[in-house]
Formats: structure tokens, sequence, C-alpha cells
């Protein structure tokens, strides 16, 4: 995946959060519910590509039913960026496409001492020819 705009400073922070993305989907960071409870600030919640907004309880209980048997996906990010918010606040944005479900995602992620949480996330449906 290359990163759009990848400035220097950042660099190794956009590269971290490229790793994770699309969130909920790289099983290397865990399938289990406490991985994903692990990767979500307290206050988390989710504006779904279908415009509904989820709680942090309602993904967790959708991820928990959703990895219980095997995933496979064919995910392709592209267009990734990186900017930083705050000190320990950054933004990850990408277009996600889904076996020809095209969306574009953004993700705000904390920097923690105990490792990234995601804040926010949100995914947005592109129309055709967008």
């Amino acid at each position: 995946m290359s990163i759009v705009g990848k400035r220097p400073e950042i660099s190794g922070i956009a590269e971290a959060l490229a790793a994770r993305e699309p969130l909920f989907h790289r099983p290397e960071f865990g399938t289990a519910r406490q991985d994903f409870e692990r990767m979500m600030a307290a206050e988390f919640w989710e504006v779904g590509a279908s415009g509904q907004i989820y709680s942090r309880a309602f993904v967790l209980d959708t991820l928990e039913q959703r990895h219980r048997a095997p995933v496979t996906e064919d995910l392709s990010v592209t267009g990734f960026g990186c900017q930083q918010l705050a000190a320990d606040l950054f933004l990850a944005s990408y277009t996600l496409d889904q076996s020809g479900r095209i969306s574009r995602r953004a993700t705000l992620w904390r920097q923690t001492p105990d490792g990234w949480q995601a804040v926010y996330h949100q995914g947005t449906i592109v129309a055709c020819g967008s």
C-alpha cells in the first residue's frame, strides 16, 4: 500500500496506522473480543457505510459474531493518508474496495502508552462514477 502525501515527521506513524487498516480486518492484531476491546477507546463509536451510528458495544458484539468462523475477505486499500490532529491524535483515511463495494474510510487513532486505540471510524459508500 502506498501512503499519499507522507510527511517525513510522521512517516513512522503513517506506516503503523496503514498496517492497522482497514480497521478490524487485520487478524495479526487479534480476532478475539478482548483484542478488539484493546484496539478501541472507551468512547469509540462508528458511522457505518450505511449511515447508521454504532456504539462500541454493538461493534464489539458484531466483531465477536463475525470471527466465530474463519473470515476470508478480498480487500484492497488505496490512497492511504495520515494527518496529525493533536499531539496524540491522528486521522487515517483511505479508499477500501471490498470485492467491488467501494467506500471511503476514516479512522481517528489515539496513541496511548498501551498502543494505538481507535476513537472513531466512518465509512461512506462511493457512488458509481465518483
